[in-house]
């Protein structure tokens, strides 16, 4: 861990509340999490920018084993009692997964969504492809043509751009690097936290397969299908994910709009 940089952090509710930690998909920062975050403002929620994104594009490089240790480490210094519901998206859900099987103790309840764990074909491609888009990633057509590959609604483009622009060479490929070759690790099969496992129901079908592989592995997890929607869920329909979080965390029943993830 480079711990001569710390990660830039949101934070919004009261101290004394339960805490909820937030953690963003690739190439996007904590902005993402704000129309959910919005509606549990009666909890503390942080909300950092992950290594090499947003505001903590200095924090570099970006892996999956470091940015679970500096959760782990946001969880044990801020955290009420020092333990947190985590939530994650995407690259923020592998981090909760790898969080799982190293720091499983500063986690109360998880909830992590369109997490990949299976292969992907083209890695080897990886900085071939990072030399050619870097020049031409600034273009708005480029940029849109982006949000639409992942489903984030149009109104969030001033904030996807900014993120874009950040964005250099090395943190494109650290980050898809990452993503891509993540697979279950060692020691998340003892991680006997309360795991909410989610994909929008227009995610690939690599996304459902990973799920259905989180679900085997983790012994305490339980699965759910977002209806009608697609990988950046939170943000095509923040107000079913805030509900989902809500009742999660409480213990409660689920949103009935989402459908079991069948074995």
């Amino acid at each position: 861990m480079d711990n001569r940089r710390t990660l830039y952090i949101r934070e919004t509710g009261p101290v004394s509340a339960s805490t909820l930690v937030f953690l963003h998909g690739g190439g996007v920062g904590g902005w993402m999490w704000q129309p959910v975050v919005d509606q549990l403002l009666d909890y503390h929620c942080l909300v950092p920018d992950l290594p090499e994104h947003g505001h903590s594009i200095d924090v570099k490089p970006y892996s999956l084993p470091d940015a679970a240790a500096r959760v782990a480490e946001l969880i044990r210094t801020r955290a009420h009692g020092r333990r947190a519901h985590v939530v994650g998206l995407s690259l923020g859900a592998q981090t909760i997964v790898q969080l799982l099987s190293t720091s499983p103790e500063v986690v109360e309840r998880a909830m992590i969504s369109g997490t990949l764990v299976r292969p992907l074909p083209g890695m080897s491609l990886v900085k071939a492809t990072a030399k050619m888009y870097m020049p031409f990633r600034n273009i708005d057509f480029l940029i849109r043509a982006n949000m639409k590959g992942f489903d984030i609604p149009a109104q969030f483009f001033p904030q996807f751009k900014e993120d874009t622009r950040l964005m250099t060479a090395d943190s494109f490929t650290h980050m898809t690097v990452e993503n891509m070759r993540f697979r279950i690790p060692p020691g998340l099969e003892r991680a006997n936290v309360p795991t909410l496992v989610l994909v929008g129901a227009k995610e690939r079908k690599v996304m459902h397969a990973s799920a259905h592989d989180l679900l085997v592995v983790l012994p305490n997890a339980t699965g759910r299908v977002a209806p009608r929607l697609g990988h950046n869920w939170c943000l095509e329909n923040p107000d079913l994910f805030a509900q989902t979080v809500r009742a999660w965390i409480n213990g409660q029943p689920l949103p009935q709009e989402l459908q079991p993830l069948k074995m």
